[in-house]
């Protein structure tokens, strides 16, 4: 029998971080517009609206 582990591998950048907003409508509307044009789930897109404030 092998030693070797069964399942998902380990993630080098694994995302254990959990956060919960408030958000208005507004906001939720922007972001399911974004979502719906880039073809990504609304995690993704606030990961890319993160990713885009490094770049400021």
């Amino acid at each position: 029998m092998s030693n070797k582990k069964i399942g998902r591998p380990i993630a080098t950048n694994p995302k254990n971080i959990r956060l919960d907003i408030r958000i208005t409508k507004e906001e939720l509307a922007i972001l399911d517009s974004y979502c719906e044009r880039k073809k990504v789930k609304r995690p993704q897109g606030l990961r890319d609206g993160i990713q885009a404030l490094k770049n400021l």
